[in-house]
């Protein structure tokens, strides 16, 4: 399962590099879009200047693609991955952990083009589509 990035579906509705070639050629069944990432991106749709347009495209978005929760094994997942990398004084934001304790308990291939600082998540499969 492709577990995508709020950044990848920025691209995506923007036409940005090759990310729509890839994600259109993926089975929408293949595709989960975590709870947190919706947050964030309603987040995006409440502020933009062109929010009729966002809106839709992430509508028609939701109609295809499974949203993971952020659940107790999501949490779970989470507080676990936070206290490592603080530990190794190498933490990431907020958000991301919980994007990335989402990935991790679903056992998803991570879709991001913040491969940096994804890319120090123990076990955590990331794939960048936008090149």
């Amino acid at each position: 399962m492709y577990v995508l990035d709020t950044n990848t579906l920025i691209y995506f509705f923007r036409g940005d590099g090759r990310v729509a070639e890839r994600l259109l050629a993926a089975s929408p069944a293949d595709i989960a879009l975590p709870a947190v990432v919706v947050y964030e991106l309603e987040t995006g749709i409440a502020k933009s200047l062109d929010s009729v347009k966002r809106r839709s495209q992430l509508d028609q978005l939701l109609q295809l693609v499974s949203v993971l929760p952020f659940g107790v094994e999501e949490a779970k997942a989470a507080g676990v991955l936070r206290a490592r990398l603080e530990s190794e004084g190498t933490p990431i934001g907020p958000m991301d952990t919980l994007i990335a304790g989402t990935a991790l308990a679903h056992r998803g291939v991570l879709v991001t083009r913040n491969v940096r600082e994804f890319g120090r998540v123990p076990g955590l499969a990331v794939e960048d589509w936008y090149a």
